[in-house]
């Protein structure tokens, strides 16, 4: 069967956006799974309705669990993998004589989960698992101006990780929306309005972006003239 895998990120930036509800429509179009492993639904779902201000949210992402149209997945196998990954990515990158981490716990049950299963693709909108993935040597970089001192490579570790990720496929929430934008789902938002389907465009991916969605305003405005 297919499947996607998606991490926390890009479900929080449909949910943020109020799109949420386009995973129904997609799902149905990619004929596959969607699914989710505990550790992401523990950060969807737990976490937040422990809380007052992101309670709500979390209700939209159980509603759509429960329906089917996300599914749990979860094997012994994929946290083994996990605690593996996980421990190899928070190895790569030294600074002040301390290991910096990387990723998160949940980031690397999602992407053991798209290796173990070999999905179709991995839904990733954190541009640290992204640049890791598919840059490292650009992510170093990226490390060292931020942190604003040398930063240690540990050559070995990315090795074993670059053999982990190969042939993964990462996708992130903007891919999302302008498949729907192209399946006209989003239409109706601009229906009786001069809004024009540029703007509709635009502003979709800029709303995902502002909530998380590692894409730079370079690449919003060639998608959106791709789109012409």
């Amino acid at each position: 069967m297919k499947s996607i895998i998606f991490d926390t990120g890009p479900i929080i930036s449909l949910t943020m956006n109020n799109l949420l509800w386009i995973l129904k429509h997609l799902e149905k179009q990619f004929d596959g799974d969607f699914l989710i492993t505990p550790a992401v639904r523990k950060e969807l779902i737990e976490k937040p309705f422990r809380t007052k201000k992101f309670k709500f949210e979390a209700l939209q992402v159980m509603f759509y669990l429960n329906k089917g149209t996300l599914k749990l997945m979860q094997s012994t196998e994929i946290k083994k993998r996990a605690e593996k990954l996980w421990a190899m990515a928070n190895k790569c990158y030294r600074a002040h004589g301390k290991n910096i981490e990387i990723i998160h716990y949940a980031e690397a049950e999602a992407l053991a989960a798209a290796i173990e299963l070999k999905a179709e693709a991995f839904c990733v909108d954190e541009r640290t698992t992204r640049l890791l993935i598919e840059d490292p040597a650009r992510l170093s970089k990226i490390l060292k101006n931020k942190l604003h001192t040398k930063v240690q490579i540990n050559h070995k570790k990315l090795k074993d990780i670059k053999k982990e990720v190969k042939g993964i496929n990462l996708i992130r929430s903007a891919e999302l929306v302008t498949i729907a934008y192209e399946m006209g789902l989003l239409e109706n938002y601009i229906k009786h309005t001069k809004v024009s389907k540029k703007d509709l465009l635009d502003s979709i991916l800029w709303g995902v972006k502002l909530d998380g969605c590692a894409i730079s305003g370079k690449e919003i405005k060639h998608i959106i003239e791709m789109e012409k």
